[in-house]
Parts: structure tokens; sequence; C-alpha cells
């Protein structure tokens, strides 16, 4: 095959060359079209093509004319270091996905997520997966159903940043879908509050099978001597055992993960979509829920 290649070819892949081989057997009449394009994977008149194109330029003509090009589909050097600066400047702490629905919905910009990942990770922005700590603990398996287990936390953490007081988001979520099923403001972690937050999340949603918390004082009775029906369950559990509502503590935060995991991505995605809306208090962070709760599972939330 050496043969076949003409002066001022510098380079052509094995492929293009092994085609020429068929190509001068097809023009030879030792091969024909029907057979050479089922060797080649081609249709009959991709081949007849072929053909005319070696008879015009030799096998020079069944070299890639997009070779040492720029893909047609690459983007402008000068996209890319609009996209960069545009999320160094206002979204630097953003992941790639939830940065990337961003150029999409606020400024129009339509770039690869993935090729978008690859220009944050080459500048510095983004932290490739492959660098950051392993997960250690194994995920429990989901239930089943919806509402068959609602895992519940509160969490307190600075959801304003530095616009307004630190304050606890009562987060409940279901096991079997990831689906975010409340989310309420509250000063702390109180049982007026989880009752109020139970309250609304049976009024939307109906009586789940149980909730699984973690050992608070409000779902479970932690001090010593505490016994007997009355004594060893609290106002919360003695409401929901009325409702016929299990109450499972758990016993290490990574049994509750789920709902761990919720409290991280909301650390993230809901502080800075507050950001963006400019919301510094609990009352608007509430009046926001809703809305963050219903584009949060439509993108997120396993179909079930």
């Amino acid at each position: 095959m050496g043969g076949l290649m003409p002066k001022g070819i510098v380079t052509m892949s094995t492929k293009e060359i092994d085609r020429g081989e068929l190509i001068r057997r097809v023009r030879e009449k030792r091969l024909t079209q029907a057979k050479a394009a089922t060797l080649m994977g081609l249709s009959v008149r991709q081949v007849k093509r072929l053909c005319r194109l070696f008879k015009e330029n030799g096998l020079a003509g069944l070299a890639s004319r997009q070779r040492g090009r720029a893909s047609n589909r690459k983007l402008a050097v000068e996209t890319k270091a609009e996209v960069v600066a545009l999320v160094r400047e206002r979204y630097a702490d953003f992941g790639p996905k939830l940065a990337h629905e961003k150029l999409v919905e606020v400024h129009g910009i339509r770039v690869g997520r993935e090729t978008l990942r690859g220009w944050l990770s080459e500048a510095g922005i983004w932290l490739p997966r492959a660098v950051r700590t392993l997960r250690v603990h194994q995920p429990r398996h989901r239930r089943q159903c919806l509402g068959e287990l609602v895992q519940i936390d509160g969490c307190d953490h600075e959801w304003f940043e530095a616009r307004a007081d630190r304050c606890t988001a009562l987060v409940y979520v279901d096991d079997a879908t990831g689906k975010l099923m409340e989310l309420r403001f509250v000063v702390s972690e109180s049982a007026f509050d989880y009752f109020a937050a139970t309250e609304s999340y049976l009024g939307h949603h109906g009586k789940p099978v149980a909730f699984y918390s973690d050992k608070h004082s409000i779902f479970r009775v932690n001090q010593e001597g505490a016994s007997g029906r009355a004594g060893g369950i609290t106002q919360f559990g003695r409401a929901l055992g009325e409702l016929n509502i299990d109450i499972i503590c758990a016993n290490t935060p990574q049994a509750k993960g789920r709902v761990e995991r919720m409290n991280k991505t909301l650390q993230d995605r809901l502080v800075k979509e507050m950001r963006l809306r400019g919301i510094s208090s609990m009352a608007a962070a509430n009046a926001y829920a809703p809305e963050f709760m219903e584009d949060y599972n439509r993108r997120f939330a396993a179909r079930r």
C-alpha cells in the first residue's frame, strides 16, 4: 500500500489508505462497487463519489479536506474567553451544571455543558470530581413508593450570606424520589415550627407512612430514666402517633443521607438563587420556596 502514496501527501490515515486500495481495485474492475461499499460501510453512491475523486486527484482525493482545519462546530476563542469571564464575575462559586443553566436562562448563551465544565476546569474555577474526596458511606437503597418514608431535618446556615441573620431551614425530602416536599425558613428548630411545617406537608401531600429524623429532643426523649408511653414520647411524636404516622430516629447522620445531601445542595443552589433574586429575609425566602421546590423537582426528582 505504500506504493499508493503520491508525492505531496504528507499524512493520511490508515483508513484512507485502505480505502484507496479498495477504490483502486474497483477502478481496475477487480472489485464491484457494491462489494467495496459493504467492505467500507458506505453506500454505493458514496463509493461512486470516491471513484470520481480518485480518478481526478489520485489518493490525495480521498484525504479529508477538514484535516488541519478547525472544526466547524468549534466555538470561537473569543466566545470561550467571554463565557469564562462572565462565570468568573457572576457565578464563580457555581458548579458547571448550575452555571450552564444560568448562562442559558439569564444570558441566552448556549454552550455545551461538558464544554463549559472543561473550560472552567482549565481556568481553575471548577475542581474536577476525580480530585475531590471520595464518598465514604454507601447510600441506603431508596424506598419503593412516594410517601413511604420522608426524611426531615433542620439545617442551620447563613442562608442569606451577609444580607441578613443566620437562620434554619426545615427540609422534608421523599426517600423514594428525592423530591423536595417541604421547605420552611425559621429562626431555629422548635416543636412549634415542625408542627407548622408538618401541617403544611400534610395539607399538600397527605399522610406519609413514616418520618425519618435525627435524635433531636423534638423527636425523641433523650433524658435518662424516661420510660412508659407518656415518658418516652415527645409532643411531636405523640401527635404523629395520633395520626398513625411513625417517627424513626436515625443513629448516624449518614443513615439519613438523603436529607443531608439535600442540605448541601440547598446550601449551594438555593443560596445562589436567593442571591441572584436579592432575597434577604425569611418571609421573602418562604414566599420563594414553592417556586424553588417546583423548579428543583422538575429538574432532579426521580420519576416513580
